[in-house]
């Protein structure tokens, strides 16, 4: 397995290995909540990797360029934005999910195809998840992971327009997301089931690490306001 680091996405991948050998009934949670956690990890993969890749987005080949583009290369940089949109990822899959309803193995599975896509083009200095292309990919993975897992899923031209692309750019991307996943959507129950752990697990050590913080904010503002308080005393009592 490969996910759980922000590098995730570029030279590593989403899973890594797990510390213990405990399980989580993902499908029993609220799919509110999956979209919060899947949200969560991609906006810290993102962000890790606007940091660290900057120069990849000065460095993306001319579509007018003499040199010739690989079909790789090509299928990579169709998701790649001008500028960065400005929802949220939350917000975008909230979007998502309330005029695409869907199961929840369609958000967990963008994870796992994600990861393959990485694992195939690990090669590429191209491919990496950031805050340029990350809506055209999950977009994208939602419209091919609906038709695959879902009886009910909706027209592209749906798909599109909740999304906020053109209907021909959006059946454009389902080909290229198909194409850097060699066309195969099918992902194993234990492997959904292990990604979904893994989620967990992540998002449990983001909030522990956000509580943490909050703690070490409120020590320091306390200190500070003890130390602030002793100063005014001394100034009242010292003639």
């Amino acid at each position: 397995m490969k996910i759980a680091c922000p590098q995730s996405f570029h030279g590593s991948r989403i899973g890594g290995r797990r510390e213990n050998n405990i399980q989580y009934e993902i499908s029993n949670m609220p799919i509110e909540n999956i979209i919060e956690m899947v949200a969560g990890l991609l906006t810290k993969i993102t962000t890790t990797n606007d940091m660290q890749h900057e120069h990849l987005h000065r460095q993306m080949p001319l579509a007018d360029s003499s040199e010739p583009i690989s079909p790789q290369t090509s299928s990579v940089l169709a998701f790649h934005g001008k500028n960065v949109p400005s929802i949220t990822i939350l917000s975008y899959l909230n979007r998502i999910n309330k005029y695409c309803p869907t199961s929840y193995e369609v958000f967990l599975s963008l994870l796992v195809y994600f990861d393959r896509m990485t694992e195939k083009l690990n090669l590429s200095h191209f491919f990496v998840v950031d805050s340029f292309n990350i809506h055209r990919l999950v977009i994208a993975g939602v419209t091919c992971a609906s038709k695959f897992f879902s009886d009910i899923f909706y027209t592209n031209s749906r798909y599109a327009k909740v999304g906020g692309l053109p209907l021909p750019e959006l059946n454009h991307l389902e080909l290229q997301f198909l194409l850097l996943n060699d066309f195969r959507l099918s992902v194993p129950v234990e492997e959904l089931e292990a990604y979904g752990t893994m989620l967990v697990e992540f998002y449990a050590r983001e909030v522990a690490d956000h509580a943490n913080s909050l703690q070490d904010t409120r020590r320091f503002q306390q200190s500070t306001g003890a130390q602030q308080n002793s100063a005014i005393i001394a100034e009242i009592v010292i003639p």
